[in-house]
Protein backbone atom coordinates (compact mmCIF):
# COMPACT_ATOMS: atom_id res chain seq x y z
CA UNK A 1 0.00 0.00 0.00
CA UNK A 2 1.39 3.32 -0.88
CA UNK A 3 0.96 5.00 2.66
CA UNK A 4 3.81 6.93 4.41
CA UNK A 5 3.76 7.74 8.28
CA UNK A 6 5.84 10.75 8.32
CA UNK A 7 5.27 11.34 12.43
CA UNK A 8 7.85 10.30 15.11
CA UNK A 9 6.88 7.25 17.23
CA UNK A 10 4.42 7.29 19.47
CA UNK A 11 3.66 5.15 22.62
CA UNK A 12 1.48 2.56 21.63
CA UNK A 13 0.84 3.92 18.43
CA UNK A 14 1.61 0.41 16.59
CA UNK A 15 -1.97 -0.58 18.50
CA UNK A 16 -3.34 2.35 16.20
CA UNK A 17 -1.61 2.92 13.12
CA UNK A 18 -2.07 -0.88 12.15
CA UNK A 19 -1.73 -2.26 8.60
CA UNK A 20 -5.27 -2.77 8.39
CA UNK A 21 -6.42 0.89 9.98
CA UNK A 22 -4.23 2.86 7.38
CA UNK A 23 -5.84 1.12 4.77
CA UNK A 24 -9.13 1.93 5.58
CA UNK A 25 -7.86 5.49 6.32
CA UNK A 26 -6.14 5.44 2.91
CA UNK A 27 -9.36 4.00 0.96
CA UNK A 28 -11.46 6.93 2.64
CA UNK A 29 -8.86 9.36 1.55
CA UNK A 30 -9.06 7.87 -2.31
CA UNK A 31 -12.37 7.82 -2.38
CA UNK A 32 -13.53 11.37 -0.77
CA UNK A 33 -10.07 13.64 -1.11
CA UNK A 34 -10.93 14.91 -4.62
CA UNK A 35 -14.33 16.07 -3.49
CA UNK A 36 -13.09 17.35 -0.23
CA UNK A 37 -11.01 19.28 -2.34
CA UNK A 38 -14.01 20.54 -4.67
CA UNK A 39 -15.53 21.73 -1.60
CA UNK A 40 -12.99 23.67 -0.15
CA UNK A 41 -12.73 25.43 -3.80
CA UNK A 42 -16.43 26.13 -3.40
CA UNK A 43 -16.54 27.87 -0.32
CA UNK A 44 -13.12 30.13 -1.98
CA UNK A 45 -15.63 30.85 -4.65
CA UNK A 46 -18.64 31.69 -2.48
CA UNK A 47 -16.96 33.91 0.17
CA UNK A 48 -15.78 35.83 -2.82
CA UNK A 49 -19.55 36.39 -4.36
CA UNK A 50 -19.97 37.45 -0.08
CA UNK A 51 -17.42 40.12 -0.79
CA UNK A 52 -18.82 41.50 -3.73
CA UNK A 53 -22.36 41.30 -2.58
CA UNK A 54 -22.24 41.68 0.75
CA UNK A 55 -25.27 39.66 1.04
CA UNK A 56 -26.18 36.13 2.43
CA UNK A 57 -29.60 34.31 2.22
CA UNK A 58 -31.52 31.13 2.29
CA UNK A 59 -30.84 29.18 -1.02
CA UNK A 60 -33.71 29.15 -3.47
CA UNK A 61 -32.83 26.18 -4.76
CA UNK A 62 -33.12 24.46 -1.68
CA UNK A 63 -36.81 25.75 -0.68
CA UNK A 64 -38.37 22.25 -1.42
CA UNK A 65 -36.26 20.87 1.52
CA UNK A 66 -37.03 24.12 4.53
CA UNK A 67 -40.92 23.59 3.30
CA UNK A 68 -40.67 19.32 3.44
CA UNK A 69 -42.50 17.18 6.57
CA UNK A 70 -39.43 15.21 7.18
CA UNK A 71 -37.86 14.43 10.07
CA UNK A 72 -34.30 12.74 10.74
CA UNK A 73 -33.93 9.23 12.02
CA UNK A 74 -34.66 8.73 15.97
CA UNK A 75 -31.81 9.10 18.83
CA UNK A 76 -30.57 6.02 20.03
CA UNK A 77 -31.15 5.48 23.91
CA UNK A 78 -27.66 6.98 25.03
CA UNK A 79 -28.03 10.42 22.91
CA UNK A 80 -31.78 10.51 24.23
CA UNK A 81 -30.62 12.47 27.12
CA UNK A 82 -28.50 15.17 26.30
CA UNK A 83 -28.99 18.02 28.94
CA UNK A 84 -25.24 18.56 29.64
CA UNK A 85 -22.47 18.10 27.55
CA UNK A 86 -18.70 18.51 28.84
CA UNK A 87 -16.08 19.34 26.07
CA UNK A 88 -12.52 19.06 26.55
CA UNK A 89 -8.95 17.51 24.55
CA UNK A 90 -8.30 13.35 24.47
CA UNK A 91 -5.42 13.70 27.05
CA UNK A 92 -5.47 11.07 29.29
CA UNK A 93 -6.24 12.41 32.45
CA UNK A 94 -9.14 14.85 30.90
CA UNK A 95 -10.36 11.84 29.37
CA UNK A 96 -11.37 10.12 32.94
CA UNK A 97 -11.88 13.06 34.38
CA UNK A 98 -14.98 13.58 31.89
CA UNK A 99 -16.29 10.19 31.76
CA UNK A 100 -16.56 10.61 35.39
CA UNK A 101 -17.94 14.18 35.54
CA UNK A 102 -21.62 13.54 36.08
CA UNK A 103 -22.35 15.05 32.64
CA UNK A 104 -24.48 12.99 29.71
CA UNK A 105 -22.11 13.45 27.02
CA UNK A 106 -18.31 13.65 26.45
CA UNK A 107 -17.75 15.43 23.53
CA UNK A 108 -14.07 14.49 22.79
CA UNK A 109 -12.63 17.20 21.07
CA UNK A 110 -9.83 16.45 18.78
CA UNK A 111 -10.28 19.57 17.05
CA UNK A 112 -10.37 23.00 18.27
CA UNK A 113 -9.39 22.07 22.29
CA UNK A 114 -6.08 19.74 20.91
CA UNK A 115 -2.79 21.23 19.05
CA UNK A 116 -2.46 18.65 15.92
CA UNK A 117 0.74 17.78 16.99
CA UNK A 118 1.54 13.77 16.00
CA UNK A 119 1.42 13.08 19.71
CA UNK A 120 -1.93 14.07 20.04
CA UNK A 121 -3.38 12.86 16.99
CA UNK A 122 -2.42 9.34 17.94
CA UNK A 123 -1.88 9.29 21.65
CA UNK A 124 -5.62 10.72 21.50
CA UNK A 125 -6.53 8.07 19.51
CA UNK A 126 -5.15 5.86 22.06
CA UNK A 127 -7.05 6.88 24.98
CA UNK A 128 -10.32 6.93 23.27
CA UNK A 129 -9.36 3.46 22.91
CA UNK A 130 -9.03 2.45 25.94
CA UNK A 131 -11.80 4.40 27.17
CA UNK A 132 -13.93 2.76 24.93
CA UNK A 133 -13.02 -0.57 26.79
CA UNK A 134 -13.35 0.59 30.24
CA UNK A 135 -9.82 0.04 31.13
CA UNK A 136 -8.47 3.54 31.02
CA UNK A 137 -6.59 4.87 34.15
CA UNK A 138 -3.44 7.61 34.62
CA UNK A 139 -1.35 8.56 37.63
CA UNK A 140 -0.39 12.16 38.17
CA UNK A 141 3.35 13.43 38.29
CA UNK A 142 2.41 14.00 42.14
CA UNK A 143 1.46 10.15 42.59
CA UNK A 144 -2.53 10.72 41.88
CA UNK A 145 -4.25 7.79 40.60
CA UNK A 146 -7.29 8.42 38.18
CA UNK A 147 -9.86 5.97 37.34
CA UNK A 148 -13.33 5.77 36.19
CA UNK A 149 -15.95 5.32 38.72
CA UNK A 150 -17.89 2.36 38.99
CA UNK A 151 -21.00 3.59 40.94
CA UNK A 152 -22.32 6.07 38.21
CA UNK A 153 -23.05 6.71 34.64
CA UNK A 154 -20.14 7.44 32.74
CA UNK A 155 -20.82 10.07 30.39
CA UNK A 156 -21.35 8.48 26.39
CA UNK A 157 -18.18 10.05 23.82
CA UNK A 158 -19.11 11.70 21.24
CA UNK A 159 -15.90 12.54 19.30
CA UNK A 160 -14.96 15.53 16.96
CA UNK A 161 -12.36 15.00 14.52
CA UNK A 162 -10.72 17.98 12.37
CA UNK A 163 -12.55 20.25 10.00
CA UNK A 164 -12.45 19.63 6.51
CA UNK A 165 -9.96 22.40 5.61
CA UNK A 166 -7.16 20.63 7.42
CA UNK A 167 -4.72 18.30 6.15
CA UNK A 168 -2.48 16.10 8.08
CA UNK A 169 1.00 16.00 6.87
CA UNK A 170 2.26 12.85 9.05
CA UNK A 171 0.04 10.35 6.30
CA UNK A 172 0.40 10.74 2.74
CA UNK A 173 -1.37 8.80 0.32
CA UNK A 174 -0.41 8.13 -2.52
CA UNK A 175 1.69 11.43 -2.66
CA UNK A 176 -0.83 13.65 -0.85
CA UNK A 177 -1.43 14.29 2.72
CA UNK A 178 -4.65 12.78 4.05
CA UNK A 179 -7.38 15.00 4.88
CA UNK A 180 -7.22 15.25 8.96
CA UNK A 181 -10.81 14.48 9.19
CA UNK A 182 -10.59 11.37 8.00
CA UNK A 183 -7.94 10.44 10.06
CA UNK A 184 -9.60 11.16 12.81
CA UNK A 185 -13.04 9.79 11.86
CA UNK A 186 -11.28 6.95 10.20
CA UNK A 187 -8.86 5.86 13.00
CA UNK A 188 -11.69 5.58 15.43
CA UNK A 189 -14.16 4.45 13.59
CA UNK A 190 -12.19 1.41 12.49
CA UNK A 191 -10.88 0.67 16.14
CA UNK A 192 -14.57 1.32 18.19
CA UNK A 193 -17.00 0.89 15.85
CA UNK A 194 -17.91 -2.50 16.68
CA UNK A 195 -16.35 -2.42 19.85
CA UNK A 196 -19.42 0.50 20.86
CA UNK A 197 -22.19 -1.30 19.35
CA UNK A 198 -21.39 -4.74 21.58
CA UNK A 199 -21.74 -1.86 24.86
CA UNK A 200 -24.71 -0.94 23.53
CA UNK A 201 -23.66 2.13 22.30
CA UNK A 202 -22.22 3.39 18.96
CA UNK A 203 -19.81 5.30 16.98
CA UNK A 204 -21.51 9.01 17.79
CA UNK A 205 -19.29 12.48 16.21
CA UNK A 206 -19.73 16.28 16.53
CA UNK A 207 -18.84 17.64 12.83
CA UNK A 208 -17.56 21.03 12.88
CA UNK A 209 -17.03 23.72 10.40
CA UNK A 210 -19.19 23.01 8.26
CA UNK A 211 -20.59 25.86 5.56
CA UNK A 212 -22.81 24.04 3.29
CA UNK A 213 -25.46 21.23 2.94
CA UNK A 214 -23.35 19.80 0.12
CA UNK A 215 -20.29 19.01 2.71
CA UNK A 216 -22.82 17.33 5.19
CA UNK A 217 -23.62 15.40 2.11
CA UNK A 218 -19.74 14.29 2.09
CA UNK A 219 -20.31 13.41 5.44
CA UNK A 220 -23.38 11.26 4.79
CA UNK A 221 -20.98 9.33 2.20
CA UNK A 222 -18.28 8.94 4.22
CA UNK A 223 -20.53 7.14 6.91
CA UNK A 224 -22.25 5.10 4.76
CA UNK A 225 -19.24 3.88 2.94
CA UNK A 226 -17.56 3.36 6.11
CA UNK A 227 -20.53 1.81 7.63
CA UNK A 228 -20.73 -0.70 4.49
CA UNK A 229 -16.91 -1.69 4.40
CA UNK A 230 -17.07 -2.39 8.37
CA UNK A 231 -20.12 -4.69 8.68
CA UNK A 232 -21.74 -1.98 10.97
CA UNK A 233 -25.72 -1.46 10.21
CA UNK A 234 -26.17 1.57 7.88
CA UNK A 235 -27.67 4.43 10.48
CA UNK A 236 -25.45 3.42 13.59
CA UNK A 237 -23.01 6.34 12.81
CA UNK A 238 -24.69 9.20 14.72
CA UNK A 239 -23.99 12.80 14.03
CA UNK A 240 -24.45 16.35 15.59
CA UNK A 241 -23.27 19.17 13.56
CA UNK A 242 -21.99 22.33 15.42
CA UNK A 243 -23.49 25.63 13.37
CA UNK A 244 -20.50 27.50 13.78
CA UNK A 245 -20.54 29.26 10.36
CA UNK A 246 -22.55 31.91 9.10
CA UNK A 247 -23.09 30.38 5.78
CA UNK A 248 -24.18 26.93 7.60
CA UNK A 249 -26.68 29.01 9.31
CA UNK A 250 -28.87 29.61 6.22
CA UNK A 251 -28.29 25.99 5.83
CA UNK A 252 -29.83 24.31 8.95
CA UNK A 253 -32.22 22.41 7.55
CA UNK A 254 -30.33 21.21 4.54
CA UNK A 255 -27.55 19.75 6.55
CA UNK A 256 -29.96 17.49 8.81
CA UNK A 257 -31.63 16.97 5.93
CA UNK A 258 -28.19 15.66 4.34
CA UNK A 259 -27.28 13.38 7.10
CA UNK A 260 -31.17 12.11 7.90
CA UNK A 261 -30.14 8.71 8.46
CA UNK A 262 -27.24 9.84 10.76
CA UNK A 263 -28.52 13.10 12.84
CA UNK A 264 -29.12 13.29 15.68
CA UNK A 265 -28.52 17.47 16.64
CA UNK A 266 -27.57 20.59 15.80
CA UNK A 267 -25.44 22.68 18.45
CA UNK A 268 -25.15 26.73 18.86
CA UNK A 269 -21.44 27.03 18.42
CA UNK A 270 -21.67 30.34 19.30
CA UNK A 271 -17.62 31.31 19.16
CA UNK A 272 -16.51 30.02 15.63
CA UNK A 273 -19.73 31.39 14.43
CA UNK A 274 -18.78 34.96 16.02
CA UNK A 275 -15.06 34.01 14.53
CA UNK A 276 -17.19 33.17 11.14
CA UNK A 277 -19.17 36.60 10.69
CA UNK A 278 -15.87 38.54 11.25
CA UNK A 279 -14.14 36.43 8.31
CA UNK A 280 -17.39 36.13 5.77
CA UNK A 281 -18.12 39.97 6.16
CA UNK A 282 -14.82 41.35 7.31
CA UNK A 283 -14.23 43.79 4.22
CA UNK A 284 -18.20 44.19 4.04
CA UNK A 285 -17.69 47.88 6.04
CA UNK A 286 -18.28 49.62 9.40
CA UNK A 287 -21.82 47.98 9.47
CA UNK A 288 -20.15 44.39 9.56
CA UNK A 289 -17.75 45.72 12.58
CA UNK A 290 -18.26 44.11 16.04
CA UNK A 291 -17.36 45.50 19.51
CA UNK A 292 -15.02 44.23 21.98
CA UNK A 293 -15.64 39.97 21.78
CA UNK A 294 -16.20 40.12 25.64
CA UNK A 295 -19.33 42.60 24.91
CA UNK A 296 -21.40 40.40 22.57
CA UNK A 297 -23.20 37.48 24.13
CA UNK A 298 -26.08 35.27 22.95
CA UNK A 299 -28.76 38.58 23.97
CA UNK A 300 -27.40 40.20 21.06
CA UNK A 301 -30.26 40.38 18.76
CA UNK A 302 -28.60 38.69 15.83
CA UNK A 303 -27.35 36.01 18.18
CA UNK A 304 -30.56 35.40 19.18
CA UNK A 305 -32.06 34.90 15.67
CA UNK A 306 -29.37 32.31 14.99
CA UNK A 307 -30.33 30.06 18.63
CA UNK A 308 -34.03 30.48 18.20
CA UNK A 309 -33.43 29.28 14.50
CA UNK A 310 -31.82 26.85 15.85
CA UNK A 311 -33.99 25.23 18.39
CA UNK A 312 -36.68 25.76 15.99
CA UNK A 313 -35.33 24.16 13.13
CA UNK A 314 -34.14 20.83 14.92
CA UNK A 315 -37.35 20.80 16.99
CA UNK A 316 -39.43 20.60 13.48
CA UNK A 317 -36.63 17.66 12.38
CA UNK A 318 -37.46 15.40 15.83
CA UNK A 319 -33.13 16.65 16.33
CA UNK A 320 -32.09 17.93 19.46
CA UNK A 321 -30.73 21.33 20.08
CA UNK A 322 -27.26 21.87 22.39
CA UNK A 323 -26.82 25.03 23.23
CA UNK A 324 -23.36 26.45 23.52
CA UNK A 325 -19.79 26.53 26.12
CA UNK A 326 -19.77 28.03 29.25
CA UNK A 327 -16.20 28.38 29.56
CA UNK A 328 -15.65 29.56 33.07
CA UNK A 329 -13.03 27.65 34.93
CA UNK A 330 -13.32 27.66 38.64
CA UNK A 331 -11.09 29.57 40.83
CA UNK A 332 -9.82 27.22 43.79
CA UNK A 333 -9.18 30.27 45.65
CA UNK A 334 -11.27 33.59 44.57
CA UNK A 335 -14.62 32.91 45.47
CA UNK A 336 -15.84 36.52 44.74
CA UNK A 337 -14.84 35.67 40.63
CA UNK A 338 -16.52 32.43 41.26
CA UNK A 339 -19.87 33.89 42.31
CA UNK A 340 -20.36 36.28 39.85
CA UNK A 341 -19.15 34.10 37.04
CA UNK A 342 -21.59 31.12 38.67
CA UNK A 343 -24.28 33.44 37.99
CA UNK A 344 -23.08 34.56 34.44
CA UNK A 345 -23.23 30.93 33.74
CA UNK A 346 -26.79 30.34 35.23
CA UNK A 347 -28.11 33.13 33.63
CA UNK A 348 -27.24 31.91 30.57
CA UNK A 349 -27.72 28.18 30.90
CA UNK A 350 -31.67 29.52 32.03
CA UNK A 351 -32.18 31.43 28.92
CA UNK A 352 -30.89 28.46 26.85
CA UNK A 353 -33.04 26.24 28.60
CA UNK A 354 -36.12 28.48 28.14
CA UNK A 355 -35.54 29.08 24.26
CA UNK A 356 -36.06 25.37 24.03
CA UNK A 357 -32.49 24.01 24.13
CA UNK A 358 -32.53 20.32 24.97
CA UNK A 359 -28.76 20.62 26.74
CA UNK A 360 -25.63 22.98 26.72
CA UNK A 361 -22.06 22.71 27.11
CA UNK A 362 -19.20 22.71 29.70
CA UNK A 363 -15.81 23.78 29.78
CA UNK A 364 -15.36 22.25 33.56
CA UNK A 365 -16.46 19.48 35.59
CA UNK A 366 -17.64 22.09 38.21
CA UNK A 367 -20.22 23.69 35.69
CA UNK A 368 -21.79 20.34 35.58
CA UNK A 369 -24.11 20.67 38.60
CA UNK A 370 -25.29 24.32 37.33
CA UNK A 371 -26.16 23.30 34.27
CA UNK A 372 -28.07 20.04 35.08
CA UNK A 373 -30.03 21.63 37.85
CA UNK A 374 -31.31 24.44 35.31
CA UNK A 375 -32.33 21.71 32.42
CA UNK A 376 -33.68 19.26 35.40
CA UNK A 377 -35.75 22.14 36.37
CA UNK A 378 -37.23 22.71 32.77
CA UNK A 379 -37.34 19.07 31.50
CA UNK A 380 -38.06 16.92 34.76
CA UNK A 381 -38.24 13.37 33.71
CA UNK A 382 -38.29 14.01 30.42
CA UNK A 383 -35.09 13.28 28.26
CA UNK A 384 -35.74 16.28 25.93
CA UNK A 385 -38.07 19.29 24.58
CA UNK A 386 -38.10 18.38 20.85
CA UNK A 387 -41.79 18.13 21.72
CA UNK A 388 -42.01 22.19 21.90
CA UNK A 389 -41.52 23.46 18.28
CA UNK A 390 -41.24 26.91 18.70
CA UNK A 391 -43.57 27.31 15.90
CA UNK A 392 -43.23 31.34 17.54
CA UNK A 393 -40.14 31.67 16.36
CA UNK A 394 -39.73 33.71 12.57
CA UNK A 395 -35.99 34.23 11.42
CA UNK A 396 -34.87 36.45 8.21
CA UNK A 397 -32.28 37.05 6.68
CA UNK A 398 -32.05 39.96 8.00
CA UNK A 399 -32.24 39.12 11.33
CA UNK A 400 -28.98 36.71 11.28
CA UNK A 401 -27.04 39.42 9.79
CA UNK A 402 -27.87 42.11 11.82
CA UNK A 403 -24.53 42.62 13.28
CA UNK A 404 -25.15 46.49 14.06
CA UNK A 405 -27.37 45.53 16.76
CA UNK A 406 -24.58 44.44 19.51
CA UNK A 407 -24.07 46.68 21.93
CA UNK A 408 -20.66 47.41 23.08
CA UNK A 409 -17.47 49.38 21.79
CA UNK A 410 -14.17 49.13 20.97
CA UNK A 411 -11.95 49.88 23.89
CA UNK A 412 -8.00 49.60 24.40
CA UNK A 413 -8.40 47.08 27.40
CA UNK A 414 -10.39 45.31 24.65
CA UNK A 415 -7.44 44.81 22.35
CA UNK A 416 -5.25 44.41 24.66
CA UNK A 417 -7.20 41.54 25.64
CA UNK A 418 -7.45 40.22 22.59
CA UNK A 419 -3.43 40.58 21.80
CA UNK A 420 -2.60 38.99 25.09
CA UNK A 421 -4.98 35.69 24.64
CA UNK A 422 -3.81 35.41 21.05
CA UNK A 423 -0.25 35.38 22.14
CA UNK A 424 -0.36 33.19 25.20
CA UNK A 425 -2.68 30.64 23.50
CA UNK A 426 -0.38 30.67 20.61
CA UNK A 427 2.51 29.63 22.49
CA UNK A 428 1.05 27.05 24.54
CA UNK A 429 -0.65 25.62 21.04
CA UNK A 430 2.57 25.71 19.60
CA UNK A 431 4.20 23.38 22.48
CA UNK A 432 0.96 21.25 22.41
CA UNK A 433 -2.03 22.67 24.23
CA UNK A 434 -5.01 23.30 22.67
CA UNK A 435 -7.43 24.37 25.36
CA UNK A 436 -5.70 26.57 27.84
CA UNK A 437 -7.08 28.45 30.83
CA UNK A 438 -6.79 32.26 30.74
CA UNK A 439 -8.15 34.68 33.28
CA UNK A 440 -10.45 31.59 34.26
CA UNK A 441 -11.54 31.21 30.78
CA UNK A 442 -11.14 28.38 28.70
CA UNK A 443 -9.68 29.22 25.46
CA UNK A 444 -9.09 27.38 22.02
CA UNK A 445 -9.04 28.12 19.01
CA UNK A 446 -12.14 29.10 18.46
CA UNK A 447 -12.02 32.32 21.03
CA UNK A 448 -8.66 32.94 19.54
CA UNK A 449 -9.80 32.90 16.03
CA UNK A 450 -12.57 35.93 16.84
CA UNK A 451 -9.59 37.94 18.74
CA UNK A 452 -7.07 37.71 16.22
CA UNK A 453 -10.09 38.61 13.55
CA UNK A 454 -11.40 41.53 15.11
CA UNK A 455 -8.03 42.87 15.23
CA UNK A 456 -7.59 42.48 11.63
CA UNK A 457 -10.99 43.48 10.78
CA UNK A 458 -10.70 47.14 13.41
CA UNK A 459 -7.18 47.85 11.39
CA UNK A 460 -8.70 47.44 7.77
CA UNK A 461 -12.26 49.03 8.55
CA UNK A 462 -9.58 52.27 10.53
CA UNK A 463 -12.30 51.73 13.50
CA UNK A 464 -12.18 53.89 16.29
CA UNK A 465 -11.65 52.79 20.17
CA UNK A 466 -14.17 54.55 22.40
CA UNK A 467 -11.69 57.58 23.23
CA UNK A 468 -11.57 58.47 19.19
CA UNK A 469 -7.90 56.92 18.63
CA UNK A 470 -8.13 55.19 15.37
CA UNK A 471 -6.66 50.95 15.63
CA UNK A 472 -3.83 50.92 12.97
CA UNK A 473 -1.43 48.42 12.77
CA UNK A 474 1.25 50.99 14.53
CA UNK A 475 -1.19 50.54 17.37
CA UNK A 476 -1.41 47.20 17.95
CA UNK A 477 2.22 46.90 17.72
CA UNK A 478 2.63 49.18 20.03
CA UNK A 479 0.36 46.90 22.50
CA UNK A 480 1.98 43.57 21.56
CA UNK A 481 5.19 45.01 22.45
CA UNK A 482 3.74 45.91 25.86
CA UNK A 483 2.39 42.14 25.92
CA UNK A 484 5.47 40.48 24.67
CA UNK A 485 7.75 42.27 27.48
CA UNK A 486 4.88 41.35 30.23
CA UNK A 487 4.93 37.54 28.70
CA UNK A 488 8.68 37.54 28.43
CA UNK A 489 8.98 38.68 31.98
CA UNK A 490 6.52 36.38 33.62
CA UNK A 491 7.96 33.60 31.59
CA UNK A 492 11.54 33.59 33.35
CA UNK A 493 13.31 30.81 32.34
CA UNK A 494 9.85 28.84 31.62
CA UNK A 495 10.21 27.06 28.43
CA UNK A 496 8.17 28.48 25.76
CA UNK A 497 7.25 29.74 21.85
CA UNK A 498 6.52 33.30 22.65
CA UNK A 499 8.77 35.03 19.54
CA UNK A 500 6.93 32.40 17.24
CA UNK A 501 3.88 32.79 18.37
CA UNK A 502 4.11 36.53 17.67
CA UNK A 503 5.42 36.02 14.22
CA UNK A 504 2.17 33.98 13.59
CA UNK A 505 0.15 36.72 15.29
CA UNK A 506 1.47 39.56 13.29
CA UNK A 507 0.58 37.17 10.25
CA UNK A 508 -2.66 36.37 10.74
CA UNK A 509 -3.60 39.39 12.32
CA UNK A 510 -1.95 42.56 10.55
CA UNK A 511 -1.08 40.95 6.70
CA UNK A 512 -2.66 42.76 3.60
CA UNK A 513 -4.50 39.00 2.91
CA UNK A 514 -6.50 37.52 5.83
CA UNK A 515 -5.71 33.80 6.52
CA UNK A 516 -8.95 31.73 7.06
CA UNK A 517 -7.62 29.62 9.96
CA UNK A 518 -4.87 30.36 12.38
CA UNK A 519 -3.75 27.03 12.79
CA UNK A 520 -2.70 26.36 9.41
CA UNK A 521 0.28 28.89 9.45
CA UNK A 522 0.55 27.62 13.43
CA UNK A 523 0.61 24.08 11.99
CA UNK A 524 3.42 24.81 9.29
CA UNK A 525 5.30 25.51 12.38
CA UNK A 526 4.70 22.80 14.04
CA UNK A 527 5.89 20.11 11.47
CA UNK A 528 8.62 22.34 9.52
CA UNK A 529 6.94 23.18 6.19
Amino acid sequence: MNIQITGDEVERGDEILTPEALEFVAELQRRFGDRRDELMAARKARREEVARTGRLDFLPETADVRAGDWTVAPAPEDLQDRRVEITGPTERKMTINALNSGARVWLADMEDASTPHWSNVVGGQVNLYDAVRRHISAMSPQGKLYELKTDQRLATIVMRPRGWHFDDQHIVVDGKPVVGALVDFGLYFFHNARELVERGSGPYFYLPKMESHLEARLWNDVFTFAQAELGIPHGTVRATVLIETIPAAFEMDEILYELRDHASGLNAGRWDYLFSIIKYFRDAGPSFVLPDRATVGMTSPFMRAYAQLLVKTCHRRNAHAIGGMAAFIPSRRDVDVNTVAFAKVREDKEREAGDGFDGSWVAHPDLVPICREIFDGVLGDRPHQVDRQRDDVEVTAEDLLDVSSADGSITLDGLRDNVEVSLVYLDAWLRGAGAVAIHNLMEDAATVEISRSQIWQWVHNSSKLDDGTVVTAELVRRVLDEEMAKLLAAADGIEHQLEQARTIFEEVALADDYIDFLTLPAYEQVVGL
